[in-house]
């Protein structure tokens, strides 16, 4: 494996650096960072970037990503999913447990984490189920998910609720022997009975079936009360509306245990778009308004979201080209969350690239509990997980060039800002010059 030189790249957007990984005596790590026109190349292969222009993040970790294997190999494999997240600047994946088996056993989440293990493209960290099947009914196994080679720590049943309140309580309480948390799809489902999108004006408008904002957040004030009775932690997946934040918010000044997380399209989209009743733009939790989504913007500018999390959805094309009735909730968005973030937070000066770090790499991966391998800072001695990005570019989205086995983007024929150079993972590129790279190539 070669030694990569990347020249004046500018670290957290900062001044720039020059920049070694890899090395002798230095393998997957970082080696040198100096003055521009400082840093000496090390023995032996040696590849040297042009970094003028580009910002240097850590590695991005997804806490929230849907692979679809096993079961829903037509939609996503781990390969392609793992080749698309590293395509968006990602180093690290957390796995969602709705797949067919369910991950609500050591067997299969180990399964999850081999796969990923010989895909090569991210580390893959697989999401436990917390009940089995996902059925809301007894508690999956846990602890043995925990104790397992996948090491399990974020169990979740996202896709549905654990509505049933003693049994989140008994979860939450569980994980607190391994320091495990509770990431909860937070929809009480009596509410959302047949519900297609938002409720509001546009729902009324359009005839089709309203999810209230109640629904969502109900559950989170249940449950963020819930964990501050144990004493454990709890996260809020995929927050989507004003009340939301401002319970999370709350939570928060009361000393409650609880992180929260918002995906890129709630940070850009409204319901307005239902209007053509184009399945695309189906997803659950699903749009909400221009208030809700400047509310969002606002909750991570100030901290109260800790986290931007995928939430990437893919599906076969005839489970989203059909009517809106009849279609799949869920977006991708691996490839394009950090445009996103770039275009409503950094563009608009909400966000520095610094909180950009934070937000879609050390916090998650401080909530995942593995910030020993990612999210770290860009320093001497620590792994070369990095992602470069050239802010200065604009691209229009294609799901059809995408490197995800799916093409249900929202953002189709958008141009949006941002493009990834190039991805290492433990100093090898995984992506170079904006084209993923074999293993073995």
């Amino acid at each position: 494996m070669p030694a990569y030189l990347l020249r004046s790249v500018r670290p957290l957007g900062g001044d720039p650096v020059d920049v070694v990984l890899g090395g002798p005596g230095a393998e997957g790590t970082i080696a040198q960072i100096t003055p521009p026109g400082a840093a000496v190349a090390p023995d032996g292969d040696v590849v040297e970037v042009d970094g003028a222009g580009l910002v240097a993040l850590p590695g991005l970790v997804d806490l929230h990503t849907h692979l679809r294997e096993p079961g829903r190999e037509d939609a996503e494999t781990v390969r392609s999913g793992t080749r698309a997240a590293a395509a968006g600047g990602f180093t690290a994946v957390h796995a969602m447990a709705n797949t067919s088996p369910v991950a609500d056993t050591a067997g299969v989440v180990e399964q999850v984490w081999r796969l990923g293990e010989e895909a090569g493209w991210v580390d893959v960290f697989p999401v436990g189920a917390v009940t089995v099947g996902l059925d809301g009914e007894r508690l999956a196994e846990l602890g043995a998910m925990a104790d397992s080679k996948a090491r399990v720590r974020v169990f979740s049943d996202d896709g549905k609720c654990v509505h049933d309140p003693v049994l989140m309580r008994r979860a939450l309480e569980y994980v607190k022997a391994f320091d495990g948390v509770i990431a909860q799809h937070a929809q009480e489902p009596r509410l959302t009975e047949g519900s297609q999108m938002h409720e509001g004006v546009v729902s009324a408008e359009i005839g089709l079936a309203g999810w209230p904002a109640v629904a969502e957040e109900a559950i989170i004030a249940r449950d963020v009360l819930l964990a501050e009775h144990v004493g454990s932690r709890l996260h809020v997946c995929h927050l989507s509306t004003r009340g939301s934040v401002e319970i999370v918010r709350w939570a928060k000044a009361r000393g409650i245990a609880v992180t929260a997380e918002a995906t890129p399209h709630h940070l850009l989209l409204t319901d307005d778009l239902a209007r053509g009743y184009d399945p695309r733009f189906k997803v659950n939790p699903p749009l909400r308004t221009a208030d809700d989504v400047e509310a969002v913007r606002e909750g991570l500018a100030d901290g109260t979201i800790d986290i931007v999390a995928t939430d990437h959805a893919p599906h076969p094309r005839e489970d989203k080209d059909c009517e809106w009735a009849a279609a799949a909730f869920g977006m991708t968005g691996l490839e394009t969350a950090l445009s996103v973030v770039q275009e409503t937070m950094v563009d608009t000066g909400r966000l520095t690239w610094a909180d950009v770090a934070r937000v879609l790499s050390g916090a998650p991966a401080r909530i995942g509990r593995v910030a020993d391998r990612h999210g770290r800072p860009i320093a001497v001695g620590e792994p070369a997980n990095l992602v470069l990005v050239d802010p200065a570019a604009r691209r229009v989205v294609d799901g059809a060039t995408q490197e995800t086995a799916s093409a249900n983007t929202p953002l189709q024929g958008r141009e949006i800002p941002g493009r990834v150079v190039a991805t290492f993972l433990r100093g090898r590129a995984t992506v170079f010059d904006g084209a993923p790279v074999e293993a073995d190539a």
